[in-house]
């Protein structure tokens, strides 16, 4: 549903977000409901969220006006089910390792009837799972919302 896509794009774009859309290819199978619902890729609108890692090796380098790479913080994902078959049984997710390399991984949505799972790969770090740094994992009014930031490891000798 287009208006759904929409309504989350008008949402703006915080502070170091931009717009994510890398999928990666996921293997097709035959379903039982495949005649009567034709299969589809849900709509998703998803953000990357990037910004500067102060560390002490950055901050001995660089300084604002010539500030270290930007490194990726979080993800916000958004993926739209309008029309799911059966309603009672909520969207999931799961992680696999990318087999091209250790710095990825692929993040796998699996919807239900008639949609068909959506995969996207990003980056390989341990995620923060509190709700107040962030975290949301949440299903209503047919949107699937995962949010998360990566844990920051502080330095100490």
């Amino acid at each position: 549903d287009g208006r759904l896509v929409q309504a989350e794009a008008r949402k703006g774009m915080e502070a170091g977000e931009a717009r994510f859309s890398v999928e990666v290819a996921v293997e097709g199978k035959a379903e039982w409901w495949h005649d009567k619902y034709r299969p589809r890729k849900p709509k998703y609108f998803n953000r990357v969220h990037t910004g500067y890692e102060w560390n002490k090796y950055n901050q001995t380098h660089y300084d604002h006006d010539n500030p270290p790479p930007k490194m990726v913080q979080g993800y916000k994902f958004n993926v739209f089910y309008p029309d799911l078959i059966d309603r009672r049984k909520t969207p999931t997710y799961s992680l696999s390792p990318d087999p091209g390399s250790s710095d990825t991984c692929i993040l796998r949505f699996h919807g239900g009837p008639p949609y068909e799972d959506i995969a996207f790969k990003i980056v390989n770090q341990e995620w923060e799972t509190n709700h107040k740094r962030g975290f949301r994992c949440r299903f209503e009014r047919g949107i699937l919302q995962l949010y998360f930031n990566f844990k920051r490891h502080r330095y100490r000798r």
